[in-house]
């Protein structure tokens, strides 16, 4: 065991060397970049942007021109602007305060004076619920008139008023209509970011006092950006406000409302200058993980890892030793014809989709008309995944197992079911125990995309601290020593496991 721990602290040092060297490679990088000191100069470039965002349609109209401008699309603005940092890119187009925000500590990147392009920010709702469009349409109108939209805005924007305008429900409103599901990307400070473990911003402040006007109970969900709109579609929830604009592409899937406020895209650009003092390992660790306990998203999203890979391996291996069943007994006598084509079917549909598609189409697809917990959505979709997998795995191991213990249980007055259970299934587990071992493994990993849907994981808690810190490094490498924490400690259990059951078998 202290050779595990000692191999995991290796690793973390290896990982913060290369973090280092990393970080003294980008220096280097940077002056080879392309100069940006206006958008004239973005023919040829490298443009960073949030994939599904108005600076993604904006920059695709660049992509591919006779000078040769490349699109690199990130899921987050963090990672855009970390690339932008380290050289990896010429520039970021982002919306104005998502820019100001992401480079507020970073004194390498500054923003271009003239702005990109202009833009309006409406709120997206399902093309078949014209009534919730008026309603929204309406509080929005009573909202600007009396002004709690220029207080919100202001109490975000605007130094001499931060802080000053924050938005409360009055006591005597009540939400007997019922509860409003919104869809947001909480990684866009300061429309919708996370502070001390909750989602705030403009956009969050503008959903509540629309729900509080029409008497609805808001309830916001976080998710990828370019899954916001079909969630709206799919009436997986209400409405989706994460700054987004109305374009004649988004008009085609979904309805917008109103627009309730003006911004514009602007460029960030590397100024070729040193950043600030680096932080110390220890301020560092403690602005990452310590202030508003920052760990909590680490904890809860492990937490959900946990649940869905434990819940997904059950289900799958009883899954996948009835499909190998079918399928060996199949093999061996030609019988249960109708049932091994089903299960053939299931394996070729299973193996040959990405899992991720699998999920999104199990939340979007098959629940489409039902909320069902996200967490329960996660389980079927991995546990599906994994049994096809799980039964090629036994299906192997079942035939590995010579032909003559099934003919000697069936000497001994056994039959086909009880022979299979009592002497083939033991002696093939034994067998195929490291692979079952590695597929668990696997799955546990592959939860990594669960924030397609929304669901806070592993991954996607180290997300969130990045998009409040703007940090890479450390939420990364915590990640990923968690994940390799879980992976050797698997390993030493399946060992020991192994080692048993030799004994017994023996």
């Amino acid at each position: 065991m202290k050779k595990k721990i000692t191999a995991l602290l290796l690793a973390l040092c290896a990982l913060s060397l290369v973090g280092c060297g990393s970080t003294a490679q980008s220096n280097d990088t940077n002056s080879q970049t392309k100069v940006i000191e206006s958008k004239d100069d973005l023919d040829g470039a490298t443009i960073g942007v949030q994939i599904g965002t108005v600076g993604d349609i904006y920059a695709s109209d660049k992509e591919g021109d006779e000078a040769g401008t490349v699109v690199e699309r990130y899921n987050k603005i963090t990672d855009a602007v970390q690339a932008l940092k380290q050289g990896k890119i010429d520039c970021v187009i982002v919306d104005e305060q998502p820019a100001i925000a992401s480079i507020e500590n970073e004194s390498s990147l500054s923003i271009l004076g003239e702005p990109f392009a202009l833009e309006e920010y409406a709120i997206c709702i399902a093309k078949d619920n014209d009534e919730l469009l008026n309603e929204i349409n309406g509080a929005l109108v009573e909202l600007k008139e009396d002004g709690t939209i220029d207080k919100i805005i202001a109490n975000y924007i605007g130094d001499d008023t931060k802080g000053s305008f924050q938005y409360v429900t009055d006591e005597d409103v009540s939400h007997d209509n019922g509860v409003l599901t919104v869809a947001t990307n909480a990684a866009f400070k300061p429309y919708e970011y996370y502070e001390n473990g909750e989602i705030v911003g403009i956009d969050m402040d503008i959903a509540k006092a629309i729900g509080d006007k029409l008497g609805y109970e808001i309830v916001i969900e976080d998710m990828e950006f370019d899954s916001i709109i079909n969630a709206v579609d799919s009436h997986k929830v209400d409405m989706g406000i994460a700054g987004m604009t109305k374009t004649e592409e988004r008009l085609k899937s979904i309805n917008f409302s109103d627009s309730y406020t003006t911004t514009k895209q602007v460029i960030i650009v590397n100024n070729g200058s040193k950043n600030n003092a680096e932080l110390s390992f220890k301020d560092n660790f403690i602005r990452n993980f310590i202030t508003d306990a920052r760990w909590q998203y680490l904890a809860k999203g492990l937490r959900n890892t946990l649940i869905i890979a434990f819940c997904a391996v059950i289900i799958g291996m009883i899954i996948g030793f009835l499909v190998a069943i079918v399928r060996v007994t199949h093999d061996k006598t030609g019988g249960l014809v109708i049932l091994n084509a089903i299960c053939r079917l299931y394996l070729i549909i299973i193996r040959g989709t990405p899992i991720m598609i699998q999920l999104l189409i199990i939340y979007y697809v098959v629940f489409q008309a039902v909320n069902v917990d996200k967490i329960l959505v996660a389980v079927i979709a991995f546990s599906i995944n994994s049994g096809a997998y799980v039964a090629e795995i036994m299906r192997g191991g079942i035939m590995s197992v010579d032909a003559g213990q099934m003919e000697a249980g069936r000497s001994l007055g056994l039959n086909y079911s009880q022979t299979m259970v009592s002497i083939v299934l033991p002696q093939a587990v034994k067998v195929v125990l490291p692979a079952l071992a590695n597929e668990f493994i696997s799955l546990i990993k592959e939860t990594s995309i669960c924030g397609y849907i929304g669901l806070i994981d592993l991954t996607r808690g180290g997300d969130i601290i990045r998009s409040i810190t703007y940090e890479a490094f450390l939420p990364l490498i915590s990640v990923s020593v968690i994940y390799l924490a879980i992976v050797e400690l698997l390993t030493l259990g399946v060992k020991r496991l192994e080692n048993r059951m030799s004994t017994s078998m023996d």
